[in-house]
């Protein structure tokens, strides 16, 4: 299953790879003493080891190490571990760069080389300017001052040197509250929608409207915002339309955080990951919109960024990049109507999923079996798509965002009656009633389709036309409200209605309409 829990010292050593084993055992190799070779000992059997069991783990080590020792042996590893990684990153990390660099500094500083560290912080804070590093900036300048403050430095014989200086640092500290103040905003905007969901009426409208112009910072220069000021205020305003379910509003603000890419472009490469992420949302939200000419043309983009970057991507790097990039060509399947280019992907995707269920929250990892799932019951094969909605419903341990339950429990009815298993119907129609009965964010069409198919099984054969037209045009009409639209996304009820009085695959129906 997934989500299982694991050691965490046996998952940072499965998550390194080839080239950063050989490092840390070129790092290890270093120390002669006794300790160190029992650290590498236990590094190599964890290596060797395909699932972490302790017993397993202590008959493999060779004599001298203890059951009672293992705790302090395996965080010296992992301490030693972390101290390898960050030799290997700190040349693709900006933000460690910088902090070693500080770090030399302060040793330089302590040494009474003042003059010294300060040529040293004068250049890495150029470097923190160019790459928008805006709190080690501020650090950066504080630690010049406390120099100035202490040493006779001569700076104050160079021509406004020290007036430059405390201007620079006003500035950065304004700039850095700013950037709290929106960063903290942007949190307790997503918050909100982690925690309420999409508005589901007026009123829930006007509560979140009311939420976001109370707590939005006062009195911002938006010209003069920073790269992550506008960042977080992008992100904030995300958000806040997704949550009002205004996918157009959400378009123009993910794109402006892409477009912020492109007139950055080095913070492509500085922090991959914001990047895609942006990407993503974009993507997401041409996808409600169903614009097929600006999903397609950002996807390429991801694609392409994704390609080329592989090689340098971190395993967090990687990670989203398969998240995002597969969740997206497969929500472009749905919206091109090809089902069949989507699950050409499923292979490529299961494969991957234990590399990367570890690192991933588990509703992304059941978002995949969901999407596939609604590929194979758009195709017709409905056994196959009950596979990987069992997975979905069967959960154990962990917790999972309801709805995407509740759409998994949806659809696994409709494939059951659908494969003519209508003695389970009852029995589960019954159990998603009193589920529905028990959340607060169930949608009046998900209502309406579950009474519709506990009605349907008692309905004659002869009838069953009729029943699905009127139930058709009442779905329409429910899929009409601004508070309905996402529900039909994830499943089309209008779209499944309407594929029975076709007598059509909702693949086939899905490529009529485009």
């Amino acid at each position: 299953m997934l989500n299982s829990q694991k050691d965490q010292l046996f998952m940072l050593v499965k998550s390194l790879s080839k080239s950063e084993k050989r490092n840390f055992r070129l790092y290890a190799t270093r120390l002669e003493s006794g300790s160190g070779t029992k650290f590498l000992q236990l590094f190599d059997v964890l290596d060797k080891l395909a699932e972490y069991d302790e017993p397993q783990l202590l008959k493999k080590l060779q004599a001298g190490v203890e059951k009672a020792q293992l705790p302090n042996l395996k965080r010296h590893l992992y301490k030693q571990l972390l101290i390898s990684l960050r030799l290997v990153y700190i040349q693709k990390n900006i933000d460690i760069e910088i902090r070693e660099q500080i770090d030399f500094a302060r040793i330089l500083y302590g040494k009474g080389m003042y003059m010294q560290a300060l040529k040293l912080l004068e250049r890495i804070k150029r470097i923190a300017l160019d790459h928008h590093q805006d709190i080690l900036h501020l650090e950066i300048l504080e630690f010049q001052k406390l120099i100035e403050a202490r040493h006779i430095t001569r700076s104050r014989q160079v021509k406004n040197k020290m007036e430059d200086l405390l201007e620079e640092s006003l500035l950065r500290s304004q700039i850095t509250l700013t950037a709290s103040k929106l960063s903290n905003f942007n949190i307790s905007v997503q918050g909100w929608y982690i925690q309420f969901g999409h508005a589901k009426n007026d009123r829930e409208a006007q509560a979140v409207r009311a939420f976001f112009e109370s707590n939005l910072p006062e009195k911002l220069n938006t010209e003069k915002l920073t790269f992550f000021e506008r960042i977080n205020l992008y992100q904030s305003y995300l958000w806040y339309h997704y949550v009002l379910l205004d996918f157009h509003s959400c378009r123009h603000y993910t794109g402006l955080w892409v477009d912020l890419f492109e007139t950055y472009p080095q913070m492509k490469d500085k922090d991959p990951d914001l990047y895609m992420r942006g990407l993503y949302y974009l993507l997401m939200s041409a996808y409600f919109l169903g614009d097929v000419a600006t999903f397609a043309r950002n996807l390429r983009a991801f694609d392409e960024f994704a390609t080329a970057s592989r090689d340098l991507f971190n395993t967090n790097s990687g990670m989203v990049a398969f998240v995002y990039l597969h969740l997206s060509k497969l929500n472009y399947s749905y919206l091109t109507g090809d089902y069949e280019a989507g699950l050409a992907l499923v292979p490529e995707i299961e494969k991957a999923i234990p590399q990367y269920e570890a690192l991933s929250d588990i509703h992304r990892m059941l978002l995949f079996y969901y999407k596939i799932a609604y590929l194979y019951f758009g195709c017709g094969n409905f056994e196959k798509a009950l596979e990987y909605l069992n997975e979905i419903i069967h959960l154990k341990g962990g917790s999972l965002r309801e709805d995407l339950h509740f759409n998994a429990r949806l659809l696994h009815l409709l494939c059951h009656y659908e494969s003519g298993h209508y003695d389970l119907i009852a029995y589960l129609s019954e159990s998603l009633h009193r589920s529905f009965g028990n959340s607060e964010d169930i949608s009046k069409l998900q209502k309406a389709t579950l009474q519709f198919v506990k009605k349907l099984i008692r309905t004659p054969l002869a009838e069953s036309r009729a029943a699905f037209d009127r139930f058709h045009r009442q779905a329409l009409k429910l899929a009409a409200s601004p508070y309905e639209r996402k529900a039909t996304l994830y499943l089309d009820i209008p779209a499944w209605a309407e594929s029975h009085l076709l007598n059509s695959s909702l693949s086939d129906l899905a490529k009529r309409g485009k």
